[in-house]
């Protein structure tokens, strides 16, 4: 199983907001090429368009992050195809992918946050067409050098050729899904590997869905191997849990409450968070050990897992928090995950 980690370079307080942007995205290139020196298999950029966040360009902190890195695998997590041109879209991640010498990779979704659709000129009454109309145009610029297409949303193609290609064959595109059961069929139905944001609840309720991805993906013929699965999470480590939970908590409840008050949530307590980090929720904050065998049995529950990301920033951990948790995963996470697997076969 791979281990990843994902980024909104977000400042959800006003301490963190204090530090400059150009500091801000510092410290994240740093965290980026600390998981590389430590084994983490890849990092993730998120896309918003919001004043806490600064990931509204995530090909410009991936291609920055090329630079830096050897063997990390550098992702989107998630793009917001609905609101994007796929054809810059492809450009600008096969050009990741030649800087990086073949370790790009998409995470596409129709985009949790809507900012981008009034942004960008689209409507949210087409928020599902025009997700379905790009993904399809994105699948045929990553096969063809040159194109010919027509469709509602953009203006045609008539032979062109996009540049440059990309190192891999195919470049990978992993879709991005919430609970909704018609992404999960159509990832299966495309081939496509699922990248499921799992943010609360128990996590284990998802099997249905996964189910029904592999199920779509094995009617359409596709092979067993290709239809991998990751999930993404709210996680951190710490040397200690009672250190995790204290570093993690006051943070993640702040940011929880803020997009809860946006979004019509109830608030969140301390019991709430406490159920999420219990033995079904979808937390995954403690110590490595602690973190490691709940991923092997989510990984279970799951029907099986090919990667898991940590989604740690949405707490505004503190640089050094963030560079030590890194390298806890690295060093202990990623092992005790192998070992913990080993010991149940």
């Amino acid at each position: 199983m791979e281990v990843g980690i994902d980024s909104f370079a977000a400042a959800f307080t006003e301490d963190s907001r204090a530090v400059s942007p150009s500091d801000r995205l510092r410290d994240l290139l740093a965290q980026i090429e600390r998981a590389d020196q430590a084994g983490v298999h890849s990092f993730g950029i998120g896309e918003h368009h919001r004043k806490e966040f600064l990931d509204s360009a995530p090909a410009v902190i991936l291609g920055a992050a090329a630079a830096r890195t050897k063997r990390i695998r550098l992702s989107s997590a998630v793009t917001v195809l609905s609101a994007a041109d796929p054809v810059r879209l492809f450009e600008a991640f096969a050009t990741i992918d030649v800087l990086s010498n073949g370790r790009a990779e998409m995470v596409v979704g129709r985009g949790s946050s809507i900012e981008a659709f009034p942004l960008f000129g689209f409507d949210l009454d087409d928020y599902d067409a025009l997700f379905a109309e790009k993904l399809e145009l994105l699948l045929r610029l990553r096969d063809h050098e040159h194109i010919t297409w027509s469709g509602r949303f953009r203006p045609p193609l008539t032979g062109q050729g996009v540049y440059p290609r990309p190192v891999q064959d195919p470049l990978p595109i992993w879709i991005g899904v919430g609970g909704t059961p018609e992404s999960f069929e159509r990832a299966g139905r495309l081939g496509l590997p699922l990248m499921v944001a799992i943010i609360g609840g128990e996590t284990h309720r998802f099997r249905p869905l996964i189910d029904l991805y592999r199920e779509a993906g094995r009617r359409a013929g596709h092979p067993v191997g290709r239809l991998k699965v990751g999930m993404h999470s709210p996680a951190y480590v710490a040397e200690t849990s009672d250190q995790a939970v204290a570093d993690f908590l006051p943070g993640w409840m702040r940011a929880m409450n803020d997009i809860g008050r946006e979004r019509g949530w109830g608030v969140m307590r301390r019991e709430h968070f406490e159920a999420q980090r219990g033995p079904k929720g979808a937390l995954l904050v403690g110590d490595p050990e602690e973190v490691a065998d709940k991923i092997v049995r989510h990984s279970e529950s799951l029907g099986g897992l090919d990667r898991v990301t940590f989604q740690m920033n949405a707490a505004s951990l503190p640089h050094a928090k963030m560079m030590s948790a890194i390298d806890l995963i690295g060093n202990r996470v990623i092992p005790a995950i192998a070992r913990t697997a080993a010991e149940r076969r």
